[in-house]
């Protein structure tokens, strides 16, 4: 048995795709726990050949780090699966996790390719996989063994899995980090405290489902400003140094990495904020 934990506000038809992706899955002794950070609770298909579990998690500002703390105590299984709402997981994604977390206790991390904005009715993993496109920053994983990683920060909420019991040595994602941004490099670097082994997981591919892209992205200004300032604060160095430069190139910060000094200058007006929208043809910024 091994859970796969997700997270969802809104984006019913994401998550209507990611749990018909995980019916099609080649292992098939799992669970899924869904953490609600919404009021009302989500469809779910009732004939899913798996067990679904939903839990609600408060809070107006994206409660991220509650989520996926509350998803990881309510899970029945020691081998736990982060995935996001917004992926749709190839066949062969939660055998090849549990494989490898069964074989070592290690924090593994999963290739994921974007999708740009296409309907995707009647279309199968493969067909999909075809038009997505792999993101820059990321490694190609070769299809096998792990492929290790030496920078703990490039640990993605996409998708990664964990033992509970390393999730647990280092008590879940800090709760403080609240809205958007910081929570996962944060986990990644408590993680690398205690030694934990980074790597990257063969034949676990997720594509991320189109949404709406902002760069910069002003949408989530505040919440950036606040986690990377508590970042910094607890760690002495920054995280999202690229969103901050560019809030810096646009006026809408003063920042200087080297002397540890951020300071706001101006929020985004709702026009800015509507001329970052990418276009659709841009699957990622």
């Amino acid at each position: 048995m091994i859970s796969v934990l997700t997270l969802v506000r809104g984006r019913q038809g994401h998550l209507d795709r990611l749990l018909a992706s995980l019916s099609r899955q080649y292992h098939n002794e799992f669970e899924v726990v869904v953490a609600c950070m919404q009021s009302e609770p989500p469809q779910i298909d009732p004939d899913l050949p798996f067990p679904v579990r939903l839990i609600e998690v408060p809070g107006n500002a994206l409660p991220l780090a509650a989520a996926r703390n509350a998803a990881a105590a309510a899970a029945g299984s020691k081998y736990l699966i982060f995935l996001d709402v917004d992926c749709i997981a190839a066949p062969t994604l939660v055998g090849n996790y549990a494989k490898w977390l069964q074989r070592r206790d290690v924090v593994l991390m999963g290739e994921v390719h974007y999708l740009p904005a296409l309907n995707y009715a009647n279309k199968g993993f493969s067909e999909l996989a075809a038009v997505a496109q792999h993101h820059p920053a990321r490694p190609v994983v070769p299809n096998q063994g792990l492929l290790d990683e030496s920078n703990p920060r490039c640990l993605w909420g996409l998708s990664f899995a964990i033992r509970s019991s390393r999730f647990q040595l280092v008590d879940g994602l800090n709760e403080r980090f609240i809205g958007y941004g910081g929570e996962e490099t944060d986990f990644a670097e408590r993680l690398a405290e205690i030694d934990s082994v980074f790597c990257w997981c063969p034949n676990v591919l997720a594509l991320h489902q189109y949404h709406t892209v902002y760069s910069p992205p002003l949408d989530k200004f505040p919440y950036i400003i606040r986690n990377a300032k508590l970042f910094h604060a607890t760690w002495g160095s920054w995280c999202m140094e690229y969103w901050l430069q560019l809030f810096h190139d646009c006026g809408y910060i003063t920042w200087n990495p080297a002397e540890g000094a951020l300071r706001v200058e101006r929020t985004p007006t709702v026009q800015e904020i509507a001329n970052a929208r990418r276009p659709r043809t841009e699957a990622f910024a």
